[in-house]
């Protein structure tokens, strides 16, 4: 199974909304799941690594995030393990910086897995508040990466 291949299908997972998928072909096996509470984060794991024991997310309780953090800042975090990164390679300037306005569908960061190089994007509009790990850092499904400031509403 190449790099393709699962990108392929992580994206097909995706597109279609899929809750878990589970393959495998010549030795290979590959099982995603993906969480109803947190749309958009995927959860993968190998031959060899444990399955997750449920499907409701990351270890923290989710009861335990809203009183720490306003109605008006949003968290990303990281749909795959892998490795966090806030520039596409050691040279390049970072795509955000705390105080960067954002835009739905803008590149945050980068997780690498399996020698991939998987592009975060914003779920929504405002401005980054806060990077939650470091550069280089290993993060594990559901660990928070950024933290957003909402767009204010217009008065009406």
């Amino acid at each position: 199974m190449t790099n393709e291949d699962i990108k392929e299908i992580l994206g097909l997972v995706r597109e279609h909304n899929l809750l878990s998928f589970e393959f495998e072909r010549d030795g290979a096996r590959i099982k995603i799941a993906r969480s109803p509470l947190a749309a958009g984060t995927l959860r993968i794991s190998q031959e060899g690594e444990e399955a997750p024991p449920s499907l409701a997310g990351p270890a923290t309780p989710p009861s335990s995030l809203p009183a720490a953090r306003s109605e008006k800042i949003r968290v990303i975090s990281s749909p795959i393990v892998g490795t966090f990164y806030r520039s596409s390679s050691p040279d390049a300037a970072p795509y955000v910086e705390v105080g960067s306005p954002v835009a739905k569908g803008q590149i945050l960061c980068i997780i690498e897995a399996m020698k991939l190089m998987n592009e975060i994007e914003s779920e929504i509009d405002g401005t980054v508040r806060a990077f939650l790990v470091d550069n280089g850092q290993p993060v594990e499904y559901g660990t928070p990466l950024i933290e957003i400031d909402l767009k204010a509403e217009e008065p009406s």
